[in-house]
Protein backbone atom coordinates (compact mmCIF):
# COMPACT_ATOMS: atom_id res chain seq x y z
CA UNK A 1 0.00 0.00 0.00
CA UNK A 2 3.06 2.23 -0.31
CA UNK A 3 4.27 4.25 -3.52
CA UNK A 4 6.60 2.49 -5.64
CA UNK A 5 5.69 -1.58 -4.21
CA UNK A 6 4.52 -4.49 -6.15
CA UNK A 7 1.20 -4.86 -6.03
CA UNK A 8 2.12 -8.82 -5.57
CA UNK A 9 3.95 -7.81 -2.70
CA UNK A 10 1.34 -9.35 -0.03
CA UNK A 11 1.77 -11.15 3.21
CA UNK A 12 2.20 -14.68 1.80
CA UNK A 13 4.99 -13.74 -1.01
CA UNK A 14 6.71 -11.79 1.64
CA UNK A 15 6.93 -15.00 3.68
CA UNK A 16 8.17 -16.95 1.11
CA UNK A 17 10.30 -14.33 -0.20
CA UNK A 18 12.28 -14.18 3.55
CA UNK A 19 12.47 -18.26 3.45
CA UNK A 20 14.74 -18.01 0.21
CA UNK A 21 16.39 -15.27 1.01
CA UNK A 22 17.43 -16.68 4.81
CA UNK A 23 15.34 -14.58 7.49
CA UNK A 24 13.81 -15.74 10.47
CA UNK A 25 12.17 -12.05 11.57
CA UNK A 26 10.62 -10.10 9.03
CA UNK A 27 8.58 -6.38 9.51
CA UNK A 28 5.15 -6.28 8.58
CA UNK A 29 5.65 -2.63 7.52
CA UNK A 30 2.54 -0.39 6.62
CA UNK A 31 0.77 -1.60 10.13
CA UNK A 32 -1.07 2.01 10.05
CA UNK A 33 -2.94 1.01 7.13
CA UNK A 34 -6.37 -0.69 7.74
CA UNK A 35 -6.86 -2.92 4.92
CA UNK A 36 -3.38 -4.20 6.04
CA UNK A 37 -3.84 -4.36 9.37
CA UNK A 38 -6.75 -6.23 8.90
CA UNK A 39 -4.53 -8.75 6.99
CA UNK A 40 -1.91 -8.87 9.60
CA UNK A 41 -4.69 -9.66 12.23
CA UNK A 42 -5.44 -12.70 10.12
CA UNK A 43 -2.10 -14.41 10.46
CA UNK A 44 -1.61 -16.81 13.41
CA UNK A 45 -1.09 -14.96 16.83
CA UNK A 46 2.24 -15.79 18.35
CA UNK A 47 2.02 -13.76 21.15
CA UNK A 48 0.76 -10.07 21.03
CA UNK A 49 3.11 -8.48 18.91
CA UNK A 50 4.26 -11.75 16.91
CA UNK A 51 2.53 -13.45 14.35
CA UNK A 52 3.32 -16.39 11.72
CA UNK A 53 2.37 -16.68 8.49
CA UNK A 54 3.71 -20.09 6.87
CA UNK A 55 6.13 -20.37 9.22
CA UNK A 56 7.80 -17.02 8.94
CA UNK A 57 7.32 -14.79 11.97
CA UNK A 58 6.44 -10.98 11.68
CA UNK A 59 6.73 -8.16 14.07
CA UNK A 60 4.44 -4.72 13.48
CA UNK A 61 6.28 -2.17 12.24
CA UNK A 62 5.51 1.34 9.87
CA UNK A 63 7.54 4.25 8.85
CA UNK A 64 5.77 7.48 8.86
CA UNK A 65 7.02 10.96 7.51
CA UNK A 66 6.46 14.01 9.73
CA UNK A 67 5.81 17.85 9.10
CA UNK A 68 9.73 18.50 8.20
CA UNK A 69 9.88 15.40 5.64
CA UNK A 70 12.00 12.98 7.80
CA UNK A 71 10.92 9.44 8.03
CA UNK A 72 10.74 7.29 11.18
CA UNK A 73 10.22 3.59 11.79
CA UNK A 74 8.38 2.31 14.72
CA UNK A 75 8.11 -1.09 16.24
CA UNK A 76 5.08 -1.56 17.71
CA UNK A 77 4.15 -4.20 20.48
CA UNK A 78 0.41 -5.18 19.85
CA UNK A 79 -2.19 -4.58 17.79
CA UNK A 80 -3.74 -2.44 19.79
CA UNK A 81 -0.62 -0.28 20.16
CA UNK A 82 -1.17 0.18 17.04
CA UNK A 83 -4.82 1.37 16.74
CA UNK A 84 -4.27 3.26 19.75
CA UNK A 85 -1.32 5.09 17.30
CA UNK A 86 -3.30 5.35 14.52
CA UNK A 87 -6.29 7.38 17.09
CA UNK A 88 -3.92 9.31 18.39
CA UNK A 89 -2.54 10.69 15.60
CA UNK A 90 -5.36 10.34 12.55
CA UNK A 91 -5.86 13.94 13.13
CA UNK A 92 -2.75 14.61 12.04
CA UNK A 93 -2.72 12.95 8.64
CA UNK A 94 -5.00 13.02 5.60
CA UNK A 95 -3.40 9.98 4.40
CA UNK A 96 -3.14 7.50 6.79
CA UNK A 97 -5.79 5.03 5.29
CA UNK A 98 -4.31 5.47 1.38
CA UNK A 99 -0.57 5.53 2.14
CA UNK A 100 0.65 2.49 3.61
CA UNK A 101 3.19 4.95 4.64
CA UNK A 102 1.90 8.10 5.77
CA UNK A 103 2.66 11.78 6.17
CA UNK A 104 1.63 12.94 9.64
CA UNK A 105 1.74 17.07 9.83
CA UNK A 106 3.63 16.10 13.72
CA UNK A 107 7.66 17.34 13.84
CA UNK A 108 9.69 14.15 15.26
CA UNK A 109 9.23 14.90 19.16
CA UNK A 110 5.61 14.84 19.01
CA UNK A 111 5.56 11.21 16.94
CA UNK A 112 8.41 10.12 19.74
CA UNK A 113 5.90 11.30 22.28
CA UNK A 114 2.90 9.86 20.99
CA UNK A 115 5.34 6.25 20.12
CA UNK A 116 6.49 5.95 24.39
CA UNK A 117 2.74 6.76 25.10
CA UNK A 118 1.56 3.41 23.16
CA UNK A 119 4.73 1.65 24.26
CA UNK A 120 6.70 1.60 20.70
CA UNK A 121 10.22 1.72 19.70
CA UNK A 122 10.85 4.64 17.52
CA UNK A 123 14.17 5.65 16.03
CA UNK A 124 14.96 7.69 12.19
CA UNK A 125 15.05 6.07 9.04
CA UNK A 126 17.68 5.82 6.28
CA UNK A 127 19.18 8.72 8.66
CA UNK A 128 21.92 9.86 6.37
CA UNK A 129 19.69 10.10 3.02
CA UNK A 130 19.44 13.74 1.48
CA UNK A 131 15.80 13.66 0.84
CA UNK A 132 13.54 12.11 3.85
CA UNK A 133 16.15 12.08 6.40
CA UNK A 134 17.14 13.06 9.77
CA UNK A 135 20.58 14.41 9.17
CA UNK A 136 18.94 15.94 5.64
CA UNK A 137 17.45 18.56 8.18
CA UNK A 138 19.15 18.43 10.98
CA UNK A 139 22.44 18.86 12.33
CA UNK A 140 21.99 16.52 15.45
CA UNK A 141 19.62 13.64 17.20
CA UNK A 142 18.07 16.25 19.94
CA UNK A 143 17.31 19.28 16.82
CA UNK A 144 14.98 16.65 15.40
CA UNK A 145 13.16 14.78 18.67
CA UNK A 146 14.09 17.46 20.96
CA UNK A 147 13.12 16.23 24.76
CA UNK A 148 12.70 12.70 23.24
CA UNK A 149 15.64 12.30 22.31
CA UNK A 150 16.35 9.83 25.08
CA UNK A 151 13.67 7.66 24.53
CA UNK A 152 14.80 7.32 20.93
CA UNK A 153 17.03 3.83 20.84
CA UNK A 154 17.89 3.02 17.74
CA UNK A 155 19.22 4.49 14.07
CA UNK A 156 18.29 2.79 10.81
CA UNK A 157 21.59 3.02 8.29
CA UNK A 158 20.18 3.01 4.89
CA UNK A 159 21.99 1.67 2.39
CA UNK A 160 24.26 4.71 1.78
CA UNK A 161 26.14 4.42 5.00
CA UNK A 162 27.50 1.85 7.29
CA UNK A 163 28.76 1.35 10.84
CA UNK A 164 31.93 3.20 10.36
CA UNK A 165 30.11 6.11 8.76
CA UNK A 166 27.78 6.31 11.65
CA UNK A 167 30.31 5.81 14.71
CA UNK A 168 32.45 9.16 13.36
CA UNK A 169 29.38 10.30 15.04
CA UNK A 170 29.63 10.79 18.98
CA UNK A 171 25.70 10.94 19.19
CA UNK A 172 25.11 8.14 17.48
CA UNK A 173 27.47 5.74 19.84
CA UNK A 174 24.29 5.37 22.32
CA UNK A 175 22.09 3.95 19.84
CA UNK A 176 21.66 0.57 18.37
CA UNK A 177 22.17 0.71 14.62
CA UNK A 178 19.32 -1.68 12.66
CA UNK A 179 20.59 -2.43 8.81
CA UNK A 180 16.87 -2.35 6.78
CA UNK A 181 15.81 -1.75 4.04
CA UNK A 182 12.59 -0.27 2.30
CA UNK A 183 11.45 -3.85 0.30
CA UNK A 184 9.66 -2.62 -3.11
CA UNK A 185 8.88 -6.28 -4.11
CA UNK A 186 9.32 -9.47 -2.25
CA UNK A 187 12.23 -11.02 -4.43
CA UNK A 188 15.23 -11.58 -2.86
CA UNK A 189 17.15 -9.20 -4.42
CA UNK A 190 14.95 -6.22 -3.16
CA UNK A 191 13.62 -8.18 -0.24
CA UNK A 192 15.88 -7.97 2.96
CA UNK A 193 19.08 -6.30 0.81
CA UNK A 194 20.17 -5.48 4.40
CA UNK A 195 19.20 -7.05 7.96
CA UNK A 196 20.51 -7.73 11.48
CA UNK A 197 21.76 -10.75 12.91
CA UNK A 198 20.87 -11.28 16.68
CA UNK A 199 21.48 -13.34 19.10
CA UNK A 200 17.81 -13.45 20.91
CA UNK A 201 15.99 -15.85 23.48
CA UNK A 202 13.16 -16.67 20.62
CA UNK A 203 12.40 -14.98 17.04
CA UNK A 204 9.36 -12.68 18.71
CA UNK A 205 9.00 -8.65 19.63
CA UNK A 206 9.85 -8.88 23.54
CA UNK A 207 12.89 -10.47 22.07
CA UNK A 208 13.52 -7.88 20.08
CA UNK A 209 12.56 -4.94 22.07
CA UNK A 210 15.14 -6.17 24.87
CA UNK A 211 18.03 -6.62 22.41
CA UNK A 212 17.22 -3.19 20.47
CA UNK A 213 17.48 -1.75 24.13
CA UNK A 214 20.58 -4.33 25.20
CA UNK A 215 18.71 -5.54 28.19
CA UNK A 216 19.36 -9.13 26.81
CA UNK A 217 20.84 -10.67 23.94
CA UNK A 218 22.94 -9.30 21.79
CA UNK A 219 23.30 -7.87 18.35
CA UNK A 220 26.36 -10.27 16.64
CA UNK A 221 26.16 -8.59 12.98
CA UNK A 222 24.81 -5.82 10.73
CA UNK A 223 24.80 -6.73 7.27
CA UNK A 224 24.24 -4.59 4.43
CA UNK A 225 25.40 -2.99 0.69
CA UNK A 226 29.04 -1.37 0.63
CA UNK A 227 27.91 2.55 1.52
CA UNK A 228 29.30 3.25 -1.92
CA UNK A 229 26.53 1.08 -3.63
CA UNK A 230 24.05 3.10 -2.08
CA UNK A 231 22.51 6.01 -4.69
CA UNK A 232 23.07 9.12 -2.42
CA UNK A 233 27.02 7.97 -1.18
CA UNK A 234 28.45 10.89 -2.66
CA UNK A 235 27.61 14.53 -3.87
CA UNK A 236 26.19 14.54 -7.85
CA UNK A 237 23.53 15.38 -9.97
CA UNK A 238 19.94 14.43 -9.79
CA UNK A 239 19.78 14.38 -13.49
CA UNK A 240 23.06 13.57 -15.40
CA UNK A 241 24.39 12.11 -12.30
CA UNK A 242 28.04 13.58 -12.63
CA UNK A 243 30.06 13.46 -9.31
CA UNK A 244 31.20 16.78 -7.39
CA UNK A 245 33.10 17.36 -4.46
CA UNK A 246 31.52 19.11 -2.01
CA UNK A 247 33.33 22.16 -2.50
CA UNK A 248 32.77 22.12 -6.05
CA UNK A 249 28.89 21.31 -5.39
CA UNK A 250 29.14 24.98 -3.22
CA UNK A 251 31.02 26.84 -5.89
CA UNK A 252 28.34 26.03 -8.22
CA UNK A 253 25.55 27.00 -5.56
CA UNK A 254 24.28 23.14 -6.23
CA UNK A 255 23.74 23.35 -9.89
CA UNK A 256 25.14 20.82 -12.65
CA UNK A 257 26.34 22.34 -15.71
CA UNK A 258 23.33 20.33 -17.46
CA UNK A 259 20.98 22.85 -14.92
CA UNK A 260 20.04 19.42 -12.72
CA UNK A 261 20.39 19.96 -8.86
CA UNK A 262 23.59 18.80 -7.09
CA UNK A 263 22.03 16.63 -4.12
CA UNK A 264 24.66 16.37 -1.21
CA UNK A 265 26.09 12.98 -0.47
CA UNK A 266 26.37 10.75 2.29
CA UNK A 267 29.49 10.52 2.68
CA UNK A 268 29.89 14.60 2.28
CA UNK A 269 27.10 14.83 5.26
CA UNK A 270 28.51 12.46 7.16
CA UNK A 271 32.45 14.39 7.07
CA UNK A 272 30.28 17.37 8.19
CA UNK A 273 28.77 16.00 11.11
CA UNK A 274 31.85 13.74 11.98
CA UNK A 275 32.94 14.74 15.43
CA UNK A 276 36.27 12.23 14.86
CA UNK A 277 38.02 11.30 12.23
CA UNK A 278 37.89 7.56 12.47
CA UNK A 279 35.32 5.43 13.38
CA UNK A 280 34.93 4.93 17.27
CA UNK A 281 33.36 1.78 17.95
CA UNK A 282 31.50 1.35 20.93
CA UNK A 283 31.53 -2.82 22.67
CA UNK A 284 28.37 -3.84 22.34
CA UNK A 285 29.00 -2.44 18.66
CA UNK A 286 28.72 -5.86 16.25
CA UNK A 287 30.87 -6.04 12.83
CA UNK A 288 29.34 -4.75 9.84
CA UNK A 289 29.51 -7.35 6.96
CA UNK A 290 29.22 -6.06 3.59
CA UNK A 291 26.92 -8.38 1.67
CA UNK A 292 25.97 -8.22 -2.18
CA UNK A 293 22.53 -9.77 -3.86
CA UNK A 294 23.07 -13.14 -5.25
CA UNK A 295 21.15 -12.17 -8.29
CA UNK A 296 23.46 -9.79 -8.64
CA UNK A 297 26.70 -11.54 -8.21
CA UNK A 298 25.23 -13.63 -11.05
CA UNK A 299 23.67 -11.06 -13.33
CA UNK A 300 27.63 -9.56 -13.40
CA UNK A 301 29.20 -12.96 -14.00
CA UNK A 302 27.20 -13.97 -17.62
CA UNK A 303 26.42 -10.69 -18.13
CA UNK A 304 22.73 -10.46 -18.19
CA UNK A 305 20.95 -6.94 -18.08
CA UNK A 306 18.58 -7.73 -14.72
CA UNK A 307 18.58 -10.38 -12.19
CA UNK A 308 14.96 -11.71 -12.99
CA UNK A 309 16.25 -12.92 -16.58
CA UNK A 310 15.72 -16.62 -16.90
CA UNK A 311 19.19 -17.31 -16.92
CA UNK A 312 19.89 -15.24 -13.49
CA UNK A 313 17.07 -17.42 -12.17
CA UNK A 314 17.79 -20.56 -12.95
CA UNK A 315 21.81 -20.23 -11.46
CA UNK A 316 19.91 -18.76 -8.29
CA UNK A 317 17.09 -21.09 -7.89
CA UNK A 318 20.26 -24.06 -8.70
CA UNK A 319 22.10 -22.91 -5.62
CA UNK A 320 19.53 -21.85 -3.14
CA UNK A 321 17.13 -24.98 -3.64
CA UNK A 322 21.00 -26.93 -2.67
CA UNK A 323 22.02 -24.76 -0.20
CA UNK A 324 18.58 -23.47 1.52
CA UNK A 325 19.14 -19.60 1.27
CA UNK A 326 20.78 -17.03 -0.68
CA UNK A 327 22.73 -16.15 2.90
CA UNK A 328 23.69 -19.45 2.88
CA UNK A 329 25.06 -19.52 -0.72
CA UNK A 330 27.02 -16.42 -0.38
CA UNK A 331 29.06 -16.62 2.61
CA UNK A 332 28.82 -19.81 4.17
CA UNK A 333 29.15 -22.58 1.76
CA UNK A 334 32.49 -24.11 0.65
CA UNK A 335 33.39 -22.78 -2.63
CA UNK A 336 33.83 -26.80 -3.71
CA UNK A 337 30.01 -27.64 -2.48
CA UNK A 338 28.64 -25.08 -5.61
CA UNK A 339 31.24 -26.32 -8.33
CA UNK A 340 28.71 -28.40 -11.15
CA UNK A 341 25.73 -26.31 -9.91
CA UNK A 342 26.35 -23.59 -12.09
CA UNK A 343 29.39 -22.15 -14.33
CA UNK A 344 32.69 -21.62 -13.15
CA UNK A 345 32.20 -17.69 -14.17
CA UNK A 346 29.72 -17.42 -11.17
CA UNK A 347 31.65 -19.24 -8.85
CA UNK A 348 34.35 -17.35 -9.56
CA UNK A 349 32.20 -14.14 -9.11
CA UNK A 350 31.27 -15.70 -6.06
CA UNK A 351 34.90 -16.03 -4.72
CA UNK A 352 35.96 -12.98 -5.66
CA UNK A 353 33.12 -10.80 -3.64
CA UNK A 354 33.84 -13.26 -0.53
CA UNK A 355 38.05 -12.64 -1.55
CA UNK A 356 37.10 -8.77 -1.82
CA UNK A 357 38.14 -9.02 -5.56
CA UNK A 358 35.52 -6.81 -6.22
CA UNK A 359 35.42 -2.80 -7.22
CA UNK A 360 32.61 -0.60 -6.00
CA UNK A 361 32.06 2.59 -8.29
CA UNK A 362 30.27 4.82 -5.89
CA UNK A 363 26.69 5.92 -6.34
CA UNK A 364 25.17 10.09 -6.42
CA UNK A 365 22.38 11.65 -7.68
CA UNK A 366 19.82 8.89 -7.18
CA UNK A 367 21.81 6.55 -9.55
CA UNK A 368 23.00 3.25 -7.49
CA UNK A 369 27.03 2.51 -7.40
CA UNK A 370 28.10 -0.29 -9.77
CA UNK A 371 30.06 -3.33 -8.67
CA UNK A 372 32.46 -4.97 -10.56
CA UNK A 373 35.23 -8.10 -9.86
CA UNK A 374 38.75 -7.16 -10.17
CA UNK A 375 40.22 -4.13 -11.53
CA UNK A 376 38.15 -1.31 -13.45
CA UNK A 377 39.90 1.97 -14.79
CA UNK A 378 36.32 3.77 -15.19
CA UNK A 379 37.50 6.07 -12.59
CA UNK A 380 40.33 6.80 -10.68
CA UNK A 381 38.33 6.49 -7.12
CA UNK A 382 38.11 3.01 -6.11
CA UNK A 383 36.64 1.55 -2.98
CA UNK A 384 37.32 -2.29 -2.37
CA UNK A 385 35.48 -4.50 -0.38
CA UNK A 386 37.90 -6.24 2.31
CA UNK A 387 37.59 -10.21 2.11
CA UNK A 388 34.30 -11.73 4.10
CA UNK A 389 34.22 -14.53 6.51
CA UNK A 390 31.21 -16.53 7.43
CA UNK A 391 28.03 -14.94 8.37
CA UNK A 392 28.37 -17.96 11.52
CA UNK A 393 32.40 -16.82 12.19
CA UNK A 394 30.28 -14.36 14.25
Amino acid sequence: FSGGVSKNMNLKAIAEGAKQKGIELMATGDALHPVWLKEVKEMEKIDEGTFSLNGMRFVLTTEVEDIRRVHHLLIFPSISSVEDFRERTALHSSNMDRDGRPKLMMKGEEIAEVAKEVDALIGPCHAFTPWTAMYAYYDSITECYGEMTDYVSFVELGLSADTDYADRIEELRRLTFLTNSDAHSQYPDKLAREFNRFEMDAPDFASLRDVILRKSGRALLNVGLPPEEGKYNETACTRCFTHYSLHEAKTRKWRCTCGGRIKKGVKDRVEELATDREPVHPDYRPPYLHLIPLGEIIRLAIGHSSTHTAGTKKRWEALVNRFGSEVSVLVDTPISELEGLVEDNVINAIKAFREGKITVIPGGGGEYGRVVFGDDDSREKKEKIRGQRSLFDY
